[in-house]
């Protein structure tokens, strides 16, 4: 029997993953910006990230679809981000598995919608 999906829930999941991922990318490229994000706060913010991932993957399809409606309303890398993890075909992807800097690289050619 499959359990239902309570949609605002998965969409706070992707919305949370965007916006987190952001500032993640954001510390990792400017650290003398933000001097209060330590590596501590850094690992914090990480784990709710993967959590917010796991939240949309544990929604399976709908997840990923609320993820793509989040994309197509806010075309937007945090958005495009959570899209492309959650098609990645490895099931599970940790962000302290990533390049950064080649996550940058593919969100960059494969641009924002116009």
């Amino acid at each position: 029997m499959a359990v239902p999906v309570l949609e605002d829930i998965v969409r706070q999941h992707a919305e949370e993953a965007a916006h987190l991922w952001t500032i993640y990318d954001e510390a990792l490229r400017h650290p003398d910006d933000n001097p209060d994000m330590d590596e501590e706060r850094l690992d914090r913010l990480v784990d709710r990230l993967d959590a917010h991932l796991d939240g949309l993957r544990v929604a399976g399809e709908d997840g990923k679809r609320i993820a793509a409606e989040r994309y197509e309303e806010y075309p937007e890398a945090g958005e495009l981000f959570v899209v492309q993890i959650l098609s990645a075909k490895r099931e599970v992807l940790k962000i302290r598995e990533f390049d950064p800097d080649r996550i940058r690289a593919w969100l960059h050619e494969n641009g924002k919608k116009s």
